[in-house]
């Protein structure tokens, strides 16, 4: 139980870190001597110091004999701060209690390795569940080489995302609203189709909330897209992208060529091997239908977000179009489901399970509303 007192703390710590430290993970560390803590830290922003060396620096020279407590794997490589692991054998750390290995090949067991080698004790598979969900995203982009890719619903009580005329603001309520723009900030790309970035008008901001906007990622085939909207009006932080397969226009963003598909348009297998190469570890699919259509179709969400709010429409836009689905057997459901209730609307959360409901044929299908 100590154990996993003290490592619930470093996986507290650690969160303080979100929505700045990608493409690096989330970590915290705890330094313990005689069942005193005597030092903590966080991995604060990406290029700064390390967990492990901002817990050690508090703990100064009572880290040595003491025990570290950290939720993944100490580092063993050089990349814009020296190997954690160099520094935690000089502190005279006598013990490491870490959740899991880190999935960075680079790393993987190899910083466990150096620890023992020092002669240090070394303990793993603590809150390892824990460590890992908090990492998800991370996790996926190291296994998977593709972003974290989260699905983001907003819909009435009868399955509709806007009304006939394209009308949409708002149908949920403030505070969702806020979650929302929350949750951008702990992202490193929203994305939209090019239709919901004419017929909405967009900024895609984190509004009033604390942290850095995220990219800004349209769907636009075609190139479509076209200079007074205020994704390419408001774009002095140049973090408008506009992923085409043949726009010939010139616009002040950055343009991703993106191989096309069986219909002639973006495939979105490739827009994330892009996104990958980016150093875009997660992406935010805020709309609309034949978007969130598509990246259902093609295996792509690995969680949604999915807003109910206690209004009825009758005629509107679905949420989704055809997914292929002919049995309520074969429909995809989500798995670890939470609910959260704000003031006026219902918030479902998980991870989406496929079952064998998507044909091979339809893999390749990209829409773009």
């Amino acid at each position: 139980m100590e154990d996993e007192f003290y490592m619930n703390m470093a996986i507290k710590l650690a969160e303080k870190g979100r929505g700045r430290t990608s493409p690096n993970p989330m970590v915290g560390a705890v330094v313990v001597r005689n069942d005193k803590i005597v030092g903590k830290g966080y991995h604060r922003r990406y290029g700064e110091p390390h967990a492990e060396v901002n817990a050690l620096k508090e703990a100064g020279g009572n880290a040595k004999g003491a025990t570290l407590y950290v939720n993944l794997e100490p580092c063993c490589i050089y990349g814009h701060t020296p190997p954690c692991t160099e520094t935690i054998i000089k502190s005279g750390i006598k013990k490491v209690v870490c959740s899991t290995l880190d999935p960075n090949p680079k790393v993987k067991g190899k910083g466990i390795k150096k620890l023992k080698q020092a002669k240090i004790e070394v303990k793993t598979g603590v809150l390892k569940a824990e460590a890992e969900k908090l990492n998800e995203a991370y996790f996926k982009f190291m296994k998977k080489k593709l972003p974290f890719v989260i699905l983001k619903v907003a819909q009435t009580l009868d399955g509709k995302i806007a009304t006939l005329s394209g009308d949409s603001k708002w149908i949920t309520k403030e505070d969702s609203r806020r979650f929302v723009h929350q949750l951008r900030s702990q992202m490193d790309a929203v994305l939209i189709g090019v239709n919901t970035a004419i017929m909405d008008d967009p900024d895609l901001t984190i509004h009033n909330q604390k942290g850095e906007n995220p990219k800004r990622i349209v769907l636009d085939s075609h190139g479509r897209i076209a200079p007074g909207l205020k994704l390419i009006e408001n774009n002095k932080d140049k973090k408008t992208i506009v992923a085409t397969v043949d726009s010939k226009k010139k616009l002040p963003v950055e343009l991703w060529r993106i191989k096309k598909n069986k219909k002639g348009q973006v495939d979105l297998l490739d827009l994330l091997k892009k996104a990958k190469e980016k150093n875009i570890t997660s992406i935010l699919v805020e709309g609309g239908k034949k978007v969130f259509t598509s990246f259902l179709k093609n295996r792509l969400v690995d969680k949604i977000y999915y807003f109910i709010s206690p209004k009825i429409l009758g005629n509107g836009e679905s949420s989704f179009g055809d997914l292929g689905i002919f049995k309520i057997s074969d429909s995809i459901y989500l798995k670890d489901a939470e609910i959260r209730k704000f003031s006026n609307d219902l918030l479902i959360s998980g991870y989406p399970v496929y079952e064998k409901v998507i044909s091979q044929a339809n893999l390749a299908e990209v829409e773009e509303r």
